[in-house]
């Protein structure tokens, strides 16, 4: 076991977009920064999340933006008002890499990749001079900013005069974001809300033969309608996706957190599918009671109703045959389809994670107030956003005003960001 001491120094432990815009505000402040990740390369997470296009940020109104964050909006306001979707395109201007606003309001890479905006991030940091310290699991720390990791070459203390820890949340744990973290700062006496999916599936229970058959299917365009917890009805379109234990997809994921508390207090939640949002009902019922001619239902619902594949196959699920052939029923199914969400898949497949560090153990600055000289930044704090860039975005956010905040306690003064 090795004992090392750095002089003026900060210490990141996780290597995702918080821990590295961390380390970037730290060292441009001029700190020496270490920066710590538990995989054999920084920012995986990033780069599978961006795989399929990089969402970078969005371009709707601040307000607007801001309102996604939901109980958390204040809390996170306050980040973005110190670095926002502006400033992270004109951050990514930096590194050469310019962006677009897509159709949906999205912003992206022109080249949709997160490769090259990550390998010129790490290489720009190199070279001002962050120390990257890979395969360094933490441990725990201790009040004296001492950091203990587990290493290939054995276990390591690191001493630091402020830490940031960005150990992100409990989703995709084969890329670092294992949520691990939990139990050693709950052992310090840290308020940890438990870790739950956000932005994740639900399962539903198929027949054999339907998941068999129609795993992997695009339901498009779907609305899917649902209670609030007032009783009021509310319904929001867009494209889910037929899974071997359930539902995702975009429109899932979006409604993600409503539907996930909602199993919390009920057990389970009723959700109805409209398989034809752009057919009223009078029109499917039309449409419906047309002759069959000799033509098999499935080829009654596609000539008259445009009811083919996955969506038709709902039919064939949950419509008791009794109810088939009467074009009423038939369309009333189709336009209201019931849907039982039994529970949310774990928090591993989510594509990001609820809980975590809770915010009244820190102060506004992100510093935990039990533990003075610890900060805390990104996933691993008690908020969640859908997808669209705004988790991503608050993530930079965050890692920008806890380095801030490490510097302005270093010095023993006020910190900009919050002294304006």
């Amino acid at each position: 076991m090795t004992t090392e001491k750095k002089s003026v120094s900060i210490a990141i432990i996780g290597g995702g977009p918080a821990g590295l815009m961390a380390a970037e505000t730290a060292r441009a402040a001029g700190a020496d920064v270490d920066l710590y990740d538990r995989m054999g390369s920084v920012g995986r997470k990033f780069l599978i999340a961006g795989k399929g296009g990089l969402n970078l940020t969005h371009s709707e109104p601040f307000d607007a933006f801001v309102d996604r964050y939901g109980s958390r909006r204040a809390e996170v306001e306050l980040w973005l008002r110190a670095f926002g979707p502006d400033d992270l395109r004109q951050w990514a201007r930096s590194l050469g890499v310019e962006t677009f606003v897509g159709s949906s309001g999205r912003i992206f890479p022109v080249d949709l990749k997160a490769a090259p905006l990550l390998r010129g991030w790490v290489r720009r940091l190199r070279e001002q001079g962050v120390r990257f310290h890979v395969q360094h699991r933490c441990l725990d720390f201790n009040g004296a900013g001492a950091l203990r990791f587990a290493t290939p070459d054995g276990e390591r203390i690191v001493a630091a005069d402020a830490i940031v820890l960005a150990l992100g949340g409990g989703s995709w744990p084969e890329l670092g974001s294992d949520g691990e973290w939990t139990s050693w700062l709950a052992q310090a006496g840290i308020a940890i809300a438990p870790l739950q999916p956000s932005n994740c599936g639900f399962d539903v229970a198929w027949s054999e033969h339907f998941a068999t058959r129609f795993a992997g299917a695009p339901i498009k365009p779907v609305v899917i309608s649902w209670r609030d917890r007032v009783g009021e009805m509310r319904s929001q379109q867009g494209e889910a996706v037929v899974t071997a234990n359930g539902l995702e997809g975009s429109l899932v994921y979006a409604l993600s957190a409503t539907l996930r508390d909602a199993i919390a207090a009920n057990g389970r939640v009723e959700i109805a599918l409209d398989l034809a949002p752009g057919r009223s009902l009078e029109r499917l019922c039309a449409g419906l009671e047309k002759p069959r001619a000799g033509r098999s239902l499935s080829e009654h619902l596609r000539r008259r109703a445009g009811i083919e594949g996955v969506q038709a196959g709902l039919v064939f699920e949950f419509v008791p045959k009794s109810e088939r052939d009467d074009a009423t029923a038939l369309a009333t199914w189709i336009k209201a389809m019931p849907l039982t969400l039994l529970r949310p898949r774990p928090v591993a497949e989510a594509i990001s994670s609820a809980g975590g560090v809770r915010f009244d153990a820190l102060d506004s600055r992100l510093m935990l107030k039990s533990e003075p000289g610890v900060f805390c930044a990104g996933e691993m704090l008690d908020w969640e956003a859908p997808t669209g860039g705004y988790l991503l975005t608050a993530c930079f956010a965050s890692g920008r005003v806890a380095a801030a905040g490490a510097l302005g306690w270093l010095k023993k003064g006020s910190d900009p960001f919050f002294n304006q």
